[in-house]
């Protein structure tokens, strides 16, 4: 594996029970296990993996979670300082009602546990301060891409900043 231009990661992960296997608009299993033709801009044929995704909806403990525009700027001033306070000078990060994104260098090239700890913190945060979720508002994992080189970074910058106009709320430097 090449290192990541400037040690860049594009980190991505959703609320918890938003996005499950069998998703219509498309999914991806750990592994790639059960393999799903398609993604969100090209979903597979309606009512391929509707049995799919009912069982994954009955294994679920609770209710998806979705996150109102108060709860976004917590969780997101959280997930920033967390990452902030170890000294990883996040570029640009953006929280909306299901999903987060971060841009920002792991020169440890760990990014997952470092965005776990975010995620953990993020969601404390959120119970302190009335706002919680019990359970936690998160997904396990998360995906985190290399940044392959200045433009790829310009683009990632780009995408996360675009997600305002959906109703996130972004923080960046």
């Amino acid at each position: 594996m090449s290192i990541p231009y400037n040690d860049l990661y594009h980190c991505m992960g959703h609320t918890y029970g938003t996005w499950l296997p069998g998703d219509p608009k498309g999914f991806r299993t750990r592994h790639h296990r059960d393999h799903c033709e398609g993604d969100y801009k090209n979903p597979p044929p309606k009512g391929t993996f509707d049995d799919l995704h009912e069982r994954s909806k009955d294994l679920m403990q609770r209710d998806p979670v979705y996150l109102d525009e108060t709860q976004r700027r917590l969780a997101l001033d959280a997930f920033i300082n967390s990452l902030l306070k170890r000294n990883i000078p996040v570029i640009i990060g953006g929280i909306d009602r299901i999903h987060f994104h971060v841009l920002a260098p792991f020169p440890d090239h760990n990014p997952r546990h470092w965005i776990g700890i975010a995620k953990k913190e993020s969601s404390h945060a959120l119970k302190a301060q009335g706002h919680g979720i019990d359970g936690g508002i998160w997904a396990v994992r998360c995906k985190c891409l290399p940044i392959e080189d200045a433009r790829h970074a310009e683009r990632a910058n780009g995408y996360i900043a675009d997600h305002a106009d959906r109703g996130a709320v972004i923080w960046s430097r």
